[in-house]
């Protein structure tokens, strides 16, 4: 797998991933899908509810989502489910496992990714896990370098890099260790379809 240095701006739209995520665990309707954000607190979402109907929207009119009918409850107004297509479940995949295997210094866009890991296999994970370390070893290396060549530079100019490095390695070696624990089985991996709702949804 290879990364890119830099996401594009519709694989950082995290409204319409979290749209796809939930939606491949069964139809939901938007009113539905708001309470579980909610619940579960996906607090990279933001603009809630507004983004999450303009993701809808979106997605629909791509192909991604289709409607699935209406849900009609005593006392509430009629909600039309969504369902996750073939084209959409693939596109769920494939964002996350660009999310996951791309550093970024925005760091909700891991924490998109973390959160919906379970949309992929044990083996995309290692492989998008593995290529974020690969490219977090690269931009360490590049960073060295360019403290290297900071020689003389007064330290109180260079603080902002140095934290970046730290950030880095904590990150790598945070990476490295989910590696680990993927690679002998300690991290095992459930059928997301079988985990009860979280609790007060």
């Amino acid at each position: 797998m290879t990364t890119r240095d830099h996401l594009q701006r519709a694989d950082r739209d995290l409204p319409a991933l979290t749209v796809l995520a939930l939606l491949s665990l069964g139809p939901r309707h938007t009113y539905d899908m708001h309470r579980f954000m909610v619940a579960t607190r996906k607090d990279f979402v933001v603009g809630l509810p507004r983004s999450l109907y303009h993701a809808v929207a979106k997605l629909e009119k791509a192909g991604l989502i289709a409607e699935a009918g209406a849900e009609q409850v005593a006392g509430r107004p009629e909600r039309m489910l969504y369902r996750l297509t073939e084209a959409g479940r693939a596109e769920l995949r494939r964002r996350v496992s660009l999310l996951l295997a791309t550093p970024e210094p925005d760091a909700t866009l891991a924490y998109a990714a973390l959160s919906f890991i379970g949309a992929l296999g044990p083996d995309e994970t290692l492989a998008a896990l593995r290529a974020r370390v690969a490219a977090i070893e690269l931009k360490l290396a590049r960073l060295a370098g360019d403290l290297t060549e900071a020689t003389g530079v007064p330290r109180l100019l260079l603080l902002e890099a140095e934290f970046e490095q730290a950030r880095l390695v904590a990150e790598r070696e945070w990476m490295q260790g989910l590696v680990g624990d993927l690679e002998s089985g300690e991290l095992p991996w459930p059928d997301l379809s079988e985990v009860p709702p979280p609790p007060g949804w």
